[in-house]
């Protein structure tokens, strides 16, 4: 994806986030039992951008400005006839934006992990090395403007005909 200018075209993010959303419905898919029937989630991806004191559904703008915020919300169905065990669902925070520190939630009791390194690695606080003026290396939490990635992991298997929500925002730089 290319660096972001003044103006942010949405369906650059909207195609970056359902993939980064889709990733963690597929494995979910992967863990079934064949007997007890399959899993089937489907994923859906809305964002809106806060304007004027208004939440404006990102498919009716046309473009977003620098400092403003995008709230995206990931809703994971299973439509399937089996539970979704050990499933997870990925945001992508894009090239150009930053994370809203302490925005990232989901619904029930879902443990919420970064990534600094485009999903390769996840953490609950991604630590980074940061050079000390004496010459040593000193371990320090990574600043929020480093995040890539947002994951949504469930305890409890998404269960045939559930659903689970979970959201986050990044502000436009």
């Amino acid at each position: 994806m290319k660096r972001l200018k003044k103006k942010l075209g949405v369906a650059p993010l909207l195609a970056a986030a359902l993939v980064a959303a889709i990733g963690g419905a597929a494995f979910a898919q992967r863990q079934f039992n064949s007997a007890a029937g399959r899993p089937e989630v489907k994923v859906q991806l809305s964002g809106s951008v806060e304007r004027e004191g208004k939440s404006l559904s990102l498919d009716k703008v046309e473009n977003v400005k620098p400092g403003e915020v995008l709230d995206w919300q990931i809703v994971s169905s299973n439509e399937g006839s089996a539970e979704a065990r050990d499933y997870k669902a990925v945001g992508h925070i894009p090239a150009g934006t930053s994370l809203v520190a302490g925005s990232a939630a989901g619904e029930h009791g879902s443990t919420v992990t970064y990534s600094i390194d485009g999903g390769k690695t996840f953490s609950t606080q991604p630590i980074i090395e940061e050079k000390q003026p004496d010459g040593s290396v000193k371990k320090v939490a990574a600043p929020v403007s480093m995040y890539t990635e947002v994951r949504y992991e469930w305890s409890d298997a998404l269960a045939a005909g559930g659903k689970l929500s979970a959201s986050y925002k990044v502000r436009v730089r």
